[in-house]
């Protein structure tokens, strides 16, 4: 995987969009963080030059599943430690496993969003002819054990 694809993949998802929110920041790597919004919430970011890891919004049931699991998971950083995981891409997590988080994190984000929020999220969801629309496929077997 690689930081374009990994880009596409983010905003595929319906009412996804990203941003350079931290250009001001005294650290280059800050600065380079790119981040994944659905609404006005963030859900993944990553470093967009050194694509050497990216921050995902996990439920807190599953962290401690996936860091035993994986030693490229562990926790986010600078992030809330019981809502965030850290997954480095040149680890021992699958690509395929990486796709899931993020789409679960985009999920778990899309679910909070208010009722208006989440309308919105489906119309551009069937305009767009995918089955991300919030109220009709926010689950996605997530906790099920795939993860094994």
């Amino acid at each position: 995987m690689n930081i374009e694809d990994f880009r596409a993949y983010c905003l595929s998802f319906a009412g996804a969009h990203d941003a350079f929110p931290f250009g001001k920041a005294v650290s280059e790597y800050d600065r380079n963080l790119l981040v994944f919004y659905v609404g006005d919430k963030w859900f993944c970011f990553v470093n967009a030059v050194e694509f050497d890891c990216c921050n995902l919004k996990c439920d807190p049931g599953r962290i401690a599943r996936l860091q035993e699991r994986y030693e490229g998971v562990g926790p986010a950083y600078h992030m809330n430690k019981r809502h965030w995981i850290g997954v480095r891409f040149d680890s021992d997590v699958p690509d395929p496993v990486i796709r899931e988080l993020v789409r679960d994190a985009y999920e778990r984000v899309a679910g909070s969003l208010t009722r208006r929020q989440r309308a919105t999220l489906g119309a551009a969801a069937s305009a767009l002819g995918t089955d991300l629309a919030p109220d009709a496929g926010l689950t996605s077997g997530f906790g099920t054990g795939s993860e094994k």
